[in-house]
């Protein structure tokens, strides 16, 4: 296209097309403006250090959002991100020269990434503190419109196609941003000062290369002050005496859900999925869209169909017309769709807006683009034990017996030790066996800068697992982090970092004299002993530190639960006591068992412990078998008689009847006596009672309750005495009618032999 003929004749200097950094409708005008003006070179606001990266736009393995990942090279943590989607003007500016018959050379022309780290930490370019005005706001309110985004669709989305000159729109938004800048300050950033001056340092070296036949593509802001007439000197004084980083740059995969301005992108937008369809969509936007609203409520099992979707175009049309709008736009759309196919609920209308108008589309990076060699690892292993990185949450139920679970939950757990937590375990909603686990995935972005942290640690998944348990062994100060960290270990199938591990563990068990620190330490090693059966993990290590630990606080939990403890610190002790019962459990050390019980007999008939720790005691015997029913009543008698306290004895019934009643309903004495004592109490005492009373009780199922109080209201008279029979059972065991069962559960419950 010569000079004469095109709609830019007659402007003098470079194209300077300033947009909004995700909208279809600036995306579509730059490439009708660059189909125009047919640039020489195009400029685009980023880091110089993408420019090597550039080619990679090309590849056919490269599916947009994505986005430019810059971070230091000595600390990954530090980062910044420049993401693009495919209606990004800045992506459709560089497909626009890489598709040419000859492709024009595109630069990356914004303040380096080497400079922009070196000055701050955050992970956002466009985010930062800033007391500039939002120009769209600013723009909006002056059109008369509260909301920005309807004044964008009207003005740009809506009215932008079929223009005669597709520069028109760019020379207005100029004008209008200049106009800004006057009223409110001239960039009102020391930052964006700083950044236009590179700007124009680099469109100074596009100048010597190209003339003026090159166009810039940069946020709307930026255009009246690179239009703006200054010297180099003036420039390059505001750019000596940068700090400056080594960085390194990539493309990483990004997620509409991270454009949106609610996952706190500073230059985010509402809608993205929305406005990927506009782009997307060349005719009948918003029958398509309304058809794809159907399509996603009919997989919900909701009865939407053809008639709805004709109608809710309609109604988001006539919605329109009655506010003046060119055409429907967002607002609309939803209001039909919440009218016509949800009903007028908003439950389905926000599973739309968040399946649809953001999104859980994910972009992809091809094989070729430069990564850390943990990342190299990684997606190795993703791609042999078929997970797949995905933006949307869903679900993975692992069965640990085969072989394949069992990788994958070897890999997610590596990757949490590692601060990777693409997944977190989740409550299964199927078997409770230790040999199913339940993870909940969903890939963030962000998950990419964590990969590059840890690649520190070494240069494989396990390898920098490894490193990074025995740093953090080394480096724990309580005793109870390294057991949750030998936990973890045993989780990943860490068998070469479990030597450091239970070193440490060793020495803090060995310094440690805190009995409730013991006491919280023990389950986490008693339940990593299941692991080497499941996982095949050898666990066995642990045996020995484990019944260490579980000797020492057989030893000090008496004297310290006889101290003087308040009511929290009695509470914390006896959640202790329920950790320790159940760990013992899973112990196998010689005779450890038998002193366990001896040490709840001991808290059991002591009165100098807590009445909470006292009838926890007591229950765990009963239920054990260890304690008959007459010496339980005496206990009971005992705690409850009018010589103890009314807050003593009823947090003794707190710790023996709390997290269930079933023994109240098939022991009536114990029933009783707990009666008994709650009807005896004063008046005074019963209120200062009543909320821990009315905790123990309230926690019991329905059923239960409801036969408690029948058994109350009916009064001891009516209540079968302990040696009675109930009703509709025998008065005495018959041995040949219970003998009877044993041929079916020995077909139900094989023995081995």
């Amino acid at each position: 296209m010569n000079g004469a003929s095109s709609p830019a004749a007659g402007r003098r200097g470079p194209l300077l097309l300033g947009v909004r950094h995700h909208g279809p409708g600036s995306a579509r005008a730059v490439r009708a403006a660059l189909e125009a003006a047919r640039p020489a070179a195009v400029l685009i606001e980023g880091p110089p250090e993408g420019d090597a990266l550039l080619a990679l736009a090309a590849d056919p393995g490269m599916r947009p959002p994505v986005a430019l990942l810059a971070h230091a090279a000595d600390d990954p943590g530090r980062a910044a991100f420049w993401p693009l989607a495919a209606f990004s003007p800045e992506w459709v500016a560089i497909r626009w020269a890489q598709e040419q018959e000859v492709p024009v050379p595109v630069r990356f022309i914004d303040l380096p990434a080497a400079h922009t780290l070196a000055a701050e930490s955050g992970t956002d370019p466009d985010g930062g503190e800033s007391v500039r005005p939002d120009p769209l706001a600013v723009l909006a309110e002056t059109a008369g419109y509260d909301d920005p985004e309807r004044w964008w669709e009207d003005v740009v989305e809506h009215r932008g196609a079929g223009r005669a000159d597709p520069l028109a729109a760019f020379e207005a938004l100029g004008e209008a941003m200049g106009a800004l800048r006057e009223a409110y300050g001239d960039g009102g950033h020391a930052r964006d000062l700083v950044r236009e001056a590179y700007m124009r340092q680099r469109m100074r070296a596009a100048r010597r290369e190209f003339g003026d036949a090159y166009a810039v593509v940069c946020g709307a802001w930026h255009v009246p002050a690179l239009r703006a007439k200054t010297t180099a000197a003036a420039d390059k004084a505001l750019l000596t005496g940068l700090p400056k980083v080594k960085v390194e740059t990539t493309w990483v995969p990004w997620s509409h859900r991270r454009l949106a301005r609610a996952g706190g992108y500073g230059a985010g937008i509402t809608s993205p999925g929305w406005y990927a369809h506009l782009f997307a969509a060349r005719d009948r936007p918003i029958e398509r869209w309304l058809t794809k609203v159907a399509g996603l409520l009919r997989e919900e099992d909701r009865q939407v169909s053809s008639a709805h979707v004709i109608e809710a175009v309609r109604l988001a049309g006539t919605l329109a017309a009655v506010r003046g709008r060119p055409v429907a736009g967002l607002t609309e759309t939803l209001e039909a769709v919440r009218a016509v196919m949800c009903d007028g609920s908003e439950i389905p209308l926000a599973l739309v807006e968040d399946r649809l108008v953001v999104g859980d589309v994910l972009g992809e990076v091809p094989d070729g683009a430069p990564v850390v060699p943990l990342q190299r690892d990684l997606t190795r292993q993703q791609r042999s034990l078929r997970l797949k990185a995905e933006a949307q949450e869903r679900d993975l139920e692992l069965d640990l017996r085969k072989d394949t679970d069992a990788a994958k939950s070897l890999l997610l757990h590596r990757l949490r030790l590692l601060g990777i937590d693409w997944g977190t375990p989740a409550a299964s909603r199927g078997s409770t066996g230790t040999f199913r686990e339940t993870w909940r995935l969903r890939w963030e972005p962000e998950l990419s800068v964590r990969v590059a942290e840890a690649g520190i640690w070494g240069t494989t998944v396990v390898a920098a697992a490894t490193a990074k348990a025995e740093a953090d062994a080394a480096g724990a100060a309580e005793l109870g982090e390294v057991t949750a960290l030998a936990e973890r270990c045993l989780l990943a199938g860490l068998s070469e970092a479990l030597p450091a591990v239970l070193r440490a563990l060793a020495d803090r068990a060995a310094l440690d004299t805190d009995v409730a620190r013991l006491a919280k330490a023990l389950p986490a090693l008693a339940r990593s002993l299941r692991y080497g059966d499941v996982r095949g993990t050898d666990a066995a290590a642990l045996g020995t530190v484990a019944g260490g630990l579980a000797e020492r606080i057989c030893v000090a939990l008496p004297a310290a639960c006889a101290a003087g403890l308040d009511a929290d610190a009695a509470a914390e002790l006896r959640g202790h006591v329920d950790g320790v019962h159940g760990a013992i459990g899973l112990l196998e050390a010689d005779g450890l068992w038998d002193r366990w019980s001896a040490v709840l007999r001991a808290l059991a008939g002591r009165d100098t412990v807590p009445g909470a720790i006292r009838g926890r005691a007591a229950r765990l015997l009963l239920d054990d078998g260890r304690l008959p029913a007459e010496e339980t009543a005496r206990l009971m008698g005992l705690a409850l008689s009018p010589a103890a306290s009314p807050a003593d004895a009823a947090g003794w019934i707190d710790g023996f009847a709390g997290g269930g009643g079933t023994l109240l309903v098939h022991d009536e004495r114990l029933l009783g006596l707990i009666d008994a004592w709650l009807t005896a109490v004063p008046e005074r005492a019963f209120t200062d009672v009543l909320p821990l009373l009315r905790r123990t009780f309230g926690s019991y199922d329905p059923a239960v309750k409801r036969t408690l109080g029948e058994l109350i209201r009916r009064g001891p008279s009516a209540r079968a005495a302990p040696s009675q029979a109930p009703e509709g059972f025998a008065p005495t065991l018959d041995p040949a009618r219970a003998n009877a069962v044993l041929p079916v559960l020995s077909l139900l419950l094989p023995t081995p032999g």
